[in-house]
């Protein structure tokens, strides 16, 4: 067998040699000018350059390096500077003792407060905790809403624990050139393990944590976060993903210099201890996190911070109102209710957004008005008033106050807030608009209530058909969601008698599906024109009221509907009697009845305009323009039942 092998060398090396030797003669025939012209240059050079030349001095050979290296030192400070200026996290590190907040200041979320006052508890005891062999949480990733107050429960454990605070946007950490998110994962918890040896524990929050922590998968959008496919120049990968798990759950490796050099001469033979870093990541998207990053050991704990529910709503409302000068008489109760499922975050803003409402109108305290003007201000946007005819402001009146009066008859569990015919930036497309607010804490509802959505949602075409004569065109969005609700009524939540599931996966149809849909709405129709026939000089009383004034708030509402309430039954009272009184058109003291237009009702109360008896579609020539309105009373999002 050694033989073959040596007798098998030398043909392959023969074959290599012939091989070179025929690339090259193909190089030569084919690229022959080519050749020529090299050979020519170099003889060239050999014979006319090459004497001319001379040896030069040492310190002409010294200038020539020192030129060389400061051109070399100019292109690495150039690369250096990228890395320095652009490679740069969004890191601030709070010590102890700068910062005020605290446990006392963070309110609304008891339940969260007393896991967080744990993990302090550990962190403030570590050593103690780490003698009865536990090990200190390493992590804690805080999830909810934007608003709920994540990095504020952050800030107030490193205050109470009384250690270094490192704030990071995990945005940061992905830098313009591959690694630069590596390098900078490193460094940080580097300087954190330092500060923890020198003040016993350290906090590090990275803010928006989905940012560096995404999945690696792809499935959940982690695959739209990788590199740009440069080569490798640019940043991207997993490459800081990668570094924050080893870091989070690190080897048991001497990280300190000097314990380092007493275990290489031998005088240190302890075992190695991890330094306590709590690392808190809050973000909006938890489920977009790698699974790598929630098992037990990196995030030991996982808190959902979620607004604060109407029992606890009070503290963090009472909280901010006690930062500024305000009104003692402002009812916390009441603005609890107006404040549904708002975060801290909206709270203070608001409370915020009435000091400037209360300082621009000459206040020197704020009052319970210019919370609920802040409010409104917050939900729909600034006002813009509106340019209408008398003819559209008359019609969208009817329109909008179809709505409301419906509103204030049916719902039990909300109560119209607010109807205008101004534009408001919030409102996109939306030339008048009428909106509710909950009483309590709405989380189901009956059939009863189902039905009511329904009912306000047709009240708008009831009011245009009974007070204008009219069929106008900004229903559109009305009827999708009167029609959404009553099919969600037949074909899914089983409240007409039947248990068939229009959403099953058998792909079975609910029997006589849209007939049973437009039967129910058209009963429901029909039992609002009942309503505005029995309360015809409430909607008169509405519709006339924001014709005059633009815009009505929750109290003017009520007054207008229970007066105009009051007027009929006095009407409808006087009506029976007057043939035994023998009276006609007075009330027997000189003093004239109360008319069907609201004017002269004697108690000094909103005084309404008359209505004109002649329907809108009466006049000559009168053509129904486009409105650009967008007729949906649910568009603002405050219609708890949308799907």
């Amino acid at each position: 067998m050694s033989e073959e092998k040596r007798n098998k060398k030398p043909g392959d090396l023969d074959k290599s040699i012939d091989l070179g030797m025929d690339q090259f003669g193909r190089f030569v025939k084919y690229r022959w000018l080519l050749v020529l012209i090299i050979l020519l240059v170099g003889w060239y050079f050999a014979t006319s350059v090459v004497p001319t030349l001379s040896v030069p001095s040492p310190g002409v050979i010294f200038a020539y390096i020192i030129q060389i290296a400061v051109l070399m030192m100019s292109v690495i400070l150039q690369f250096v500077a990228i890395f320095w200026f652009m490679g740069r996290p969004r890191l601030y590190w709070v010590m102890p003792g700068e910062t005020g907040l605290g446990f006392k200041d963070y309110k609304g979320n008891p339940e969260v407060l007393e896991e967080a006052k744990r993990i302090v508890n550990i962190l403030r005891g570590v050593k103690e905790f780490q003698q009865m062999g536990g090990q200190p949480v390493r992590g804690l990733l805080l999830s909810g809403p934007p608003g709920t107050g994540k990095s504020y429960m952050a800030q107030c454990i490193s205050t109470e624990a009384d250690v270094p605070f490192a704030y990071a946007s995990a945005a940061s950490f992905r830098g313009m050139f591959w690694g630069m998110d590596v390098l900078m994962v490193k460094n940080l918890y580097r300087k954190a393990r330092r500060y923890a040896r020198e003040y016993g524990a350290c906090v590090v929050f990275i803010d928006e944590f989905d940012a560096i922590g995404m999945s690696r998968g792809g499935d959940t959008g982690g695959g739209m976060q990788r590199g740009m496919g440069m080569g490798g120049i640019f940043g991207g990968g997993s490459g800081g993903l990668n570094e924050l798990l080893m870091q989070m759950d690190p080897p048991p490796i001497e990280g300190g210099w000097f314990k380092k050099m007493l275990r290489v001469l031998g005088l240190y033979q302890g075992r190695v201890q991890s330094e306590p870093v709590l690392t808190i990541g809050a973000t909006n998207i938890p489920q977009s996190l790698d699974a790598a990053l929630l098992r037990p050991g990196r995030f030991d704990r996982q808190i959902r911070v979620e607004p604060p529910t109407d029992r606890y709503r009070g503290e963090v409302i009472e909280y901010y109102l006690n930062k500024v000068k305000h009104d003692p008489s402002i009812s916390i109760e009441a603005l609890v209710q107006r404040m549904f499922e708002y975060t801290p975050v909206a709270i203070k803003h608001i409370i915020n957004e009435a000091v400037i409402i209360a300082h621009f109108n000459g206040h020197d305290v704020v009052t319970y008005k210019d919370i609920a003007e802040a409010q409104d201000k917050h939900e729909f946007g600034i006002r813009q008033l509106s340019d209408l005819t008398p003819m559209e402001r008359r019609r969208l009146a009817y329109h909008e106050g179809g709505h409301t009066v419906a509103a204030f008859y049916f719902m039990t569990r909300h109560f119209p807030a607010y109807v205008t015919l101004h534009r408001h930036t919030g409102e996109e497309g939306a030339e008048a608009f009428a909106a509710w607010r909950q009483k309590e804490t709405v989380k189901t509802y009956n059939k009863e209530e189902v039905l009511t959505f329904i009912k306000v949602a047709l009240a708008s075409r009831a009011a245009e058909e009974l007070f204008l004569d009219l069929n106008l065109n900004g229903v559109g969005g009305d009827l999708k969601m009167a029609t959404d609700r009553a099919a969600l009524y037949v074909g899914l939540w089983g409240m007409d008698g039947t248990f068939l599931s229009a959403g099953n996966s058998l792909g079975l149809t609910v029997p006589n599906y849209e007939e049973r849909v437009e039967k129910l709405l058209q009963t429901q129709y029909k039992e609002v024109k009942k309503l505005f026939q029995e309360h015809s000089e409430a909607v008169i009383a509405v519709a006339e009221g924001l014709i005059e004034r633009d815009e009505l708030l929750a109290d003017d509402i009520k007054q207008l509907i229970e007066e105009a309430d009051a007027r009929q039954v006095a009407k409808k009272i006087i009506n029976e009697y007057e043939p035994l009184l023998g009276t006609a058109g007075s009330n027997g003291n000189g003093h004239s009845l109360a008319n069907g237009n609201g004017k002269h009702n004697g108690n000094g109360s909103l005084p309404i305009p008359s209505v004109e008896s002649t329907p809108l579609n009466m006049e000559s020539g009168a053509s129904l323009p486009y409105l650009e309105q967008d007729d949906n009373f649910y568009a603002r999002g405050d219609d708890p039942y949308a799907m």
